[in-house]
């Protein structure tokens, strides 16, 4: 990922504090721990070329100021890295859309065509028009709805699937000051949260707790709120409380089933790709990281089905070195845009130590080029997009254009961070938002000014549902 999507993964280094309990350390804990980063390094760090390494405690408080250094009784560093997920997604997307791929936002899986007992196509729902596609092979890759779709395959909802909820919350960066992420041992359930620097904010997550509610909306809760705040707390100097989050999210990972572990949070990460009688691959389990392995794996499944009905083989994935979108002419860490027009300002960022270029190149890599050519042509899309945060009005209406954005929620909560980041904020620049991307959209005023009502209506009952027990 650091090779081919350079622009959008970074090497980051992550700190493990070693702390005291009763003022005393548990040197087999210690050992222990020293053992799991060598392991560590060898599955990971070492391959991008870093190590992990024993710090002082003077160190960990250069990395995190807010620590409690009464607790410390050392620390350790190790080399992982950081992606923007949504951003990153969106980029497999499109560079598959640039070789060849159709793809359709919004668009529903109601049924399976079938030529006897064979799959060969499905009935999508697109703007309620109903259009049937045909194909020779179907792959179903669709998260913790994966079982929903199969039931429409195999007439029988099956279980393979236990869903685990994950949340995250945000607080602004002064408030913990990490220049490097951290890993927090939360000592209760024999877990870890990590603590991640992001601009001017920090998120904090992720906690793993079994789910039985609607797939379609997870919620934060005021239990998930006191857990992370708790394992935050428990290492810092001051400690921080529900007024300081400024955003939260929740997400469901698709947990294989058949382990016999009672926890989702001991559940293995690992996934499995299966066919059914009628010759739908699915492919389920896994995470983001592991993304391109388990599509791959999908794939030659894919392939081989294929391969069965046009009696010629066909090669397996190339995709292991395959740049993505953005990536073309990107020379990590930074990009160079050329010269700044003297006729079109550096945009400005909240932050006065980031540059503008520099903040569209770490999104969007050679095709900020093309995001600057929107402020070029008209100035005013170089303003923010929300007040306070970084993100320019030119990259909502980027977004709509060229990256399938067709709500509110797309643009400020997927191609943007900016209810993640800073929600009341953006609550506030809702209309404003719809208002300028409407016209792309097709949307009169009238329907802009409903969308943007629906919004803030939204993230008024995520905010309720943080109060709920």
């Amino acid at each position: 990922m650091l090779d081919n999507a350079p622009h959008l993964v970074r090497v980051l280094p992550f700190l493990i504090p070693v702390l005291r309990h009763g003022g005393v350390i548990d040197r087999r804990l210690a050992r222990v721990l020293g053992t799991a980063l060598w392991a560590y390094d060898i599955t990971g760090g070492l391959r991008i070329g870093r190590r992990h390494a024993r710090v002082s405690i003077d160190d960990a408080m250069e990395h995190m100021p807010t620590l409690a250094r009464e607790r410390l009784a050392g620390a350790y560093v190790l080399y992982d890295a950081q992606a923007d997920d949504a951003r990153l997604t969106l980029a497999i997307a499109r560079t598959a859309a640039v070789r060849g791929t159709a793809v359709v936002n919004y668009a529903s899986v109601t049924g399976f065509l079938k030529a006897g007992s064979r799959v060969v196509g499905a009935r999508v729902v697109v703007d309620a028009d109903e259009i049937d596609v045909r194909a020779r092979c179907v792959v179903n890759a669709t998260g913790v709805w994966a079982d929903d779709v199969r039931a429409l395959d195999e007439g029988a909802r099956p279980a393979s699937i236990r869903p685990a909820k994950g949340v995250h919350i945000t607080l602004p960066w002064d408030k913990v000051g990490n220049d490097i992420a951290a890993i927090v041992p939360v000592a209760a359930d024999a877990r870890a949260v990590f603590v991640v620097p992001w601009g001017d904010f920090t998120y904090v997550g992720t906690t793993d707790t079994e789910y039985d509610g609607p797939l379609d909306d997870p919620a934060c809760t005021a239990g998930d709120i006191v857990y992370l705040l708790g394992a935050l707390n428990a290492i810092v100097r001051e400690p921080l409380g529900p007024a300081d989050i400024t955003g939260t999210w929740a997400g469901l990972r698709p947990l294989l089933t058949g382990a016999r572990r009672a926890r989702t949070a001991d559940l293995s990460r690992r996934h499995a790709v299966r066919v059914s009688p009628g010759g739908v691959v699915t492919v389920t389990g896994g995470k983001l990281t592991t993304y391109r392995r388990m599509a791959a794996d999908a794939v030659d499944a894919a392939a081989r089905c294929l391969g069965d009905a046009t009696g010629r083989a066909i090669g397996r994935s190339p995709t292991a070195r395959l740049p993505l979108v953005g990536s073309d002419g990107f020379a990590a860490p930074g990009l160079t845009l050329g010269a700044p027009d003297p006729e079109v300002p550096d945009p400005e960022m909240p932050n006065p130590g980031v540059s503008g270029y520099d903040h569209l190149a770490g999104r969007y890599g050679s095709e900020a080029a093309d995001v600057l050519e929107l402020v070029r042509g008209d100035p005013a899309l170089g303003q923010p997009l929300v007040p306070g945060l970084p993100y320019l009005k030119a990259e909502a209406r980027f977004a709509v254009r060229q990256e399938m954005a067709r709500t509110l929620s797309d643009v400020l909560d997927r191609r943007t961070r900016a209810r993640l980041l800073d929600r009341d904020a953006t609550a506030t620049a809702a209309a404003d938002v719809a208002a300028l991307i409407g016209p792309d959209l097709g949307w009169s005023p009238e329907r802009a000014a409903a969308e943007a009502a629906a919004y803030r209506a939204s993230i008024a009952t995520e905010q309720e549902q943080e109060q709920a027990t």
